[in-house]
């Protein structure tokens, strides 16, 4: 339970500057989370009372009111502390985002009912109060692809049933509600019907420890069952069927949102291995050198990419060019994470791959960056689908 509501910075520069504060207490953290397997609830600490979560929350509503380029930053900071924390921060994040970015005049295009302001302004008031939210999208079998999603919801007195499974849910068994996508039964015309709801964790969701893996093995993605009923309020915009039009006009925070986490943790291992070289005296070599000078550039190239998209969001959201800079932030992050991790953990040598040296963590948790969806492959198939215009031509839907 909450027992006080969290101081919230002034502004998303002041947020900024408590990221950079609590980075290196969460990467002190982080070996230790890494190793057993554990959610970072110190961290979670950290960040409901420096106000943290509230960051995407308007200024109106006593939030620090950031953009989707104030978010990049702060998350890529977070990053450089632990990996694990800054994507289950990030879950937040695009709960909130999401919610609190969409313009009135976008919304109401959709269709969205009077009722949905009101609505949306009370959840993101709660978030003032440090509720955390994840996301429970992806599913065995369907990945992150909503159209290929078994989760299913139907109408009952009040509300919605949703009964279903859930894959890769970051933070599983503590946040304090979950943005489930789910689809109905039957389809309009030849496309699923898929809506997301605002679940809250108790009765009728079950998490189930399944997640022991190779990399971000902190952020406790374990598989969620879902059976459970909710209130007519649960449905996310007051609409049917808004998940998959959201997620081809607006993608950033189904793409681009992790981009920024991953160039923190490619920061984060150029930073440890300039530690351990400069330790061991082999930061001279000329191969050395050259090993970190192409790892700087590649994060500086990286981090170029995700600002420009992230501008564009802020200032041309939906906009076709603006959502090819947001599938190709995600490539170059991901794919420059697990790159400059790699060469850093060469050039240290093999005494940093030992269990429990920061490069070892590093190299795990950067490898995931291009395997996270939306991945590198299908980053790369959407942007060379788009330049070739052969988009159409796609046997597999993107969603």
């Amino acid at each position: 339970m909450i027992e006080s509501v969290p101081r919230v910075p002034a502004d998303p520069a002041s947020a900024l500057e408590v990221a950079r504060d609590l980075a290196p207490r969460f990467a002190a953290r982080a070996m230790a989370h890494d190793t057993e397997g554990l959610f970072p609830v110190e961290d979670f600490t950290d960040l409901r009372e420096s106000g943290l979560l509230g960051l995407m929350v308007p200024a109106r509503l006593g939030g620090i009111g950031a953009g989707f380029a104030d978010y990049a930053r702060v998350a890529a900071e977070l990053g450089t502390g632990a990996g694990s924390t800054a994507l289950i921060f990030n879950m937040h994040a695009s709960v909130t985002g999401a919610i609190a970015l969409v313009s009135e005049d976008l919304a109401r295009a959709f269709g969205v009912p009077d009722g949905f302001f009101t609505a949306r302004d009370r959840v993101l008031t709660e978030v003032l109060g440090g509720k955390l939210f994840g996301v429970a999208m992806s599913e065995r079998g369907a990945g992150s692809r909503l159209s290929s999603l078994t989760t299913s919801y139907a109408q009952v007195k009040g509300g919605y049933h949703i009964r279903g499974s859930k894959a890769f849910v970051s933070g599983a068994g503590h946040v304090d509600a979950y943005l489930v996508a789910a689809r109905t039964t039957t389809t309009r015309g030849d496309q699923p019907v898929v809506s997301q709801f605002l679940v809250p964790a108790g009765p009728g969701v079950r998490v189930e420890k399944t997640w022991d893996s190779l990399g971000m093995r902190a952020t406790g993605s374990h598989d969620v069952h879902f059976d459970v009923t909710v209130g007519s309020d649960a449905l996310l915009g007051g609409v049917e069927g808004l998940a998959l039009l959201l997620a081809e006009v607006m993608p950033q925070w189904l793409v681009a949102s992790y981009a920024a986490v991953y160039v923190g943790v490619a920061q984060a291992s150029i930073d440890a291995a300039v530690a351990h070289l400069r330790e061991r005296k082999l930061h001279t070599l000329p191969s050395v050198r050259t090993r970190v000078g192409r790892a700087d550039a590649t994060v500086a190239a990286a981090r170029a990419v995700v600002a420009e998209a992230a501008r564009r969001v802020d200032t041309a959201p939906g906009e076709t060019e603006t959502n090819r800079w947001v599938w190709r932030a995600k490539l170059l992050a991901g794919d420059a994470a697990a790159t400059v991790a790699s060469s850093m953990l060469e050039a240290a040598g093999a005494s940093a791959s030992r269990r429990g040296h920061p490069l070892e963590r590093l190299y795990r948790d950067a490898r995931c960056g291009a395997l996270q969806p939306a991945t590198s492959d299908v980053c790369a198939d959407h942007l060379g689908s788009t330049a070739l215009d052969t988009d159409g031509d796609a046997a597999v839907p993107r969603w």
